[in-house]
C-alpha cells in the first residue's frame, strides 16, 4: 500500500508492508506530487530487528522484542531521514516547543529529562506553548535560519503537531539540583548537536550531515541549563531563551 505524506514541506511516497505506518502519519497526508519515496520490504525490518537487538547488547538490557509493525514504521523514518539530507533537512533527537510562534529546542541523552522540561513549559506558558514534536521533529537548516517541524514519530507521549516554525534557541540539558542557565559557544554545543542529529551510513551524506550541523550552531542561540524537574525550570529557562 502507497500513501503521500507532506513532512519538513517535502512529499514523501511511501510504500509499506502493514498498513501500521500510514495510521501513525495519517495527519501528514497529501495529495501532492511526490519528491522522493520510500518502499519497505522484509529485509529493512530483519535490519531494523537487527539494529535494535544490537543497541540492546551495547546498553546491556534485555533483548526487547518488536512487532514487525513497529520496525516497519522504524524502517520508514531512517529511509525519509536519509532522503531528507539532499534537501537541507534532518532529523534531531530532542523536544522542540513553540511560543508565540517561535521554536525552542531541547536536547540531551536519553533519560535526562527532555520530555520532562518541554512539558513544564507547558505547564508554564499554558496556551501560548504547543508542542512541536517531544522526540524527532525535523529541522530545515537554510543559510537564512532554522525551521523546526513536526513530525509523525514522537516518543513514548506522542506530543507532536503538522506545525513550522522558525526555531530560536537550542538547549543543552543537564540534571541538577539547582536551576542555573547560561550561553555556550558553538564550540562547545557542536558535539552533543552531532551526536543528537541522525548520521547516515553513506559518507557523502555524513559529510552533507555535519555541514547542516555546524550551519544550525551558527544559526540559533545556545545554551546550557543545569536544572531539576520543577516548575522553577522552565521559568529561568524561558526568561533567558526568550531573550
Amino acid at each position: 500500500m502507497t500513501y503521500r505524506y507532506k513532512i519538513a514541506g517535502k512529499t514523501a511516497a511511501v510504500t509499506s508492508l502493514y498498513p501500521d505506518v500510514h495510521e501513525l502519519c495519517a495527519d501528514y497526508r497529501t495529495d501532492d506530487a511526490p519528491d522522493f519515496a520510500v518502499e519497505i520490504t522484509p529485509a529493512d525490518i530483519e535490519y531494523e530487528d537487527e539494529i535494535s537487538r544490537r543497541e540492546d547488547a551495547i546498553q546491556g538490557r534485555r533483548s526487547t522484542e518488536h512487532s514487525p509493525q513497529v520496525l516497519e514504521s522504524t524502517a520508514v523514518y531512517r529511509k525519509i531521514a536519509e532522503r531528507m539530507i539532499e534537501y537541507d533537512r534532518v532529523v534531531f533527537h530532542s523536544a522542540c516547543v513553540a511560543v508565540d510562534g517561535q521554536g525552542y529546542l531541547f536536547t540531551a541523552k536519553s533519560g535526562t529529562g527532555k520530555s520532562t522540561h518541554a512539558a513544564l513549559w507547558n505547564r508554564l506558558l499554558g496556551e501560548r506553548a504547543m508542542d512541536v514534536n517531544d522526540d524527532k521533529p525535523m529541522l530545515h537548516i537554510t543559510e537564512d535560519g532554522v525551521i523546526a517541524y513536526g513530525t509523525p514519530w514522537a516518543g513514548k507521549h506522542h506530543r507532536s503537531h503538522n506545525i513550522a516554525v522558525p526555531l530560536k534557541a537550542v538547549c543543552l540539558l543537564g540534571q541538577a539540583a539547582e536551576n542555573h542557565i547560561a550561553p555556550v559557544t558553538r564550540e562547545q554545543a557542536y558535539p552533543m548537536l552531532v551526536q543528537q542529529t541522525y548520521r547516515p551510513g553513506d559518507m557523502e551524506k555524513l559529510q552533507r550531515t555535519l555541514t547542516l550541523v555546524d550551519r544550525l550552531s551558527r544559526s540559533v542561540r545556545l545554551y546550557r541549563l543545569d536544572c531539576n524537574m520543577e516548575l522553577s525550570a522552565a521559568e529561568v529557562a524561558w526568561n533567558a531563551m526568550k531573550g
